[in-house]
């Protein structure tokens, strides 16, 4: 654990977001006590430019707070990032695992079942599923999470199959364990580290999709969402380009500290690349 967290702490991109990704988990906790009102509620005249009038980052098209609605779409970001992420993760560890493990018939239906998902673009899928059961919060993890779980299948898959024959899983076959316990306290823990290198970057690609979706009109009417803000700008965005630049720039932020979070990950978890990349 210490050679992991000094290797991770040791890549300055990875500590860059890192940083970036506490302080958006700070803008969220914070939300209502830097702004206790409403995202949007009316709060002066409509395309104040940031600093005018009291508006750290100028007012929307209504005379919203952009500055609040960056805040308050924060948590909406980031919840959906990590909730469908999870249930992704459920899914495609499950099936990749039973797959792996059992191998024959059972693994080549199994990955049948993932190709057919993968044939379906992930973001027209998405789209259809959220349309199908009514934008909301619940409708967009599900739907991310639809989306996105056949490459965890596909990797937890192929780490079974590469560790379902070594000594200490033969070692718990002989000891009459059931397969149960054979494979998620006995090959799971040692097949985790791509996993969790991939999940890392399953809850940036999330949040863009969530932020897509929202773009389009799809997301929660009742919660503010950075997708939202910019798409509610894009019509105006040559007479108020901050309405659309500072959610774009939440976003980038977001997504590129979780890509170098997992990058350093990556690295961590792999002292083979970490020792490489020193060489160099």
């Amino acid at each position: 654990m210490k050679g992991f967290l000094r290797a991770f702490f040791r890549n300055r991109g990875a500590l860059a977001g890192l940083v970036i990704l506490a302080l958006a988990f700070l803008l969220a906790l914070s939300a209502p006590l830097l702004f206790p009102f409403s995202p949007w509620d009316m709060q002066g005249a409509p395309f104040m430019s940031p600093g005018e009038m009291g508006f750290l980052l100028g007012s929307d098209s209504l005379g919203r707070d952009v500055a609040a609605g960056i805040a308050y779409g924060a948590p909406v970001s980031l919840i959906i990032g990590a909730v469908s992420t999870a249930v992704a993760l459920v899914i495609g560890v499950s099936l990749g695992a039973f797959a792996g493990y059992a191998g024959g018939a059972v693994d080549d239906a199994m990955m049948r079942f993932t190709e057919f998902f993968q044939t379906i673009p992930s973001f027209v899928l998405a789209i259809v599923l959220v349309a199908i059961f009514k934008p909301s919060l619940a409708s967009i993890v599900i739907a991310i999470a639809v989306v996105s779980w056949p490459p965890v299948a596909r990797v937890a898959r192929a780490e079974f199959l590469s560790l379902r024959n070594r000594e200490f899983v033969q070692a718990a076959e002989v000891l009459g364990r059931s397969r149960l316990v054979i494979i998620f306290r006995e090959i799971l823990p040692n097949a985790l580290s791509p996993i969790i290198v991939l999940a890392s970057l399953m809850v940036a690609s999330a949040i863009l999709l969530e932020s897509a979706l929202s773009f389009l009109g799809l997301g929660d009417p009742n919660r503010m969402s950075w997708g939202f803000m910019i798409g509610a700008g894009r019509s105006v965005i040559r007479m108020a380009w901050w309405m659309s630049v500072f959610p774009g720039l939440a976003i980038f932020l977001t997504v590129l500290a979780l890509n170098l979070v997992g990058e350093g990950l990556n690295d961590a978890l792999n002292p083979r690349i970490a020792h490489r990349r020193a060489a160099t």
